[in-house]
């Protein structure tokens, strides 16, 4: 599934999120990396821009399906995990 234009426009202009894709690979990041990485460098405006863009049950359910699958490793901050599994519980239900 393509991003929208406005998740690609907040993709560039959080590029520096991305430092390891190339430049011309960003915008078209699948988006439960792009809420990865937004939940563990990004800054909590930045955060809320996603959640407007995308949806807070679709970050969420895209975040609950990621801890599924990642049991034992997790990509996520630790302390982050437990904050976003909390903020989740609480407004996205």
């Amino acid at each position: 599934m393509e991003n929208s234009p406005e998740l690609k426009a907040l993709i560039r202009k959080n590029a520096h999120l991305f430092w390891y894709s190339k430049d011309s690979e960003k915008e078209n990041l699948p988006l439960p990396v792009v809420l990865e990485f937004f939940i563990n460098y990004a800054d909590k405006e930045t955060i809320k821009e996603l959640f407007a863009i995308v949806g807070i049950k679709t970050a969420a359910e895209i975040f609950f399906e990621q801890l599924k699958t990642q049991k034992d490793r997790s990509n996520y901050f630790p302390e982050l995990r437990n904050y976003f599994t909390l903020y989740f519980n609480k407004y996205a239900s």
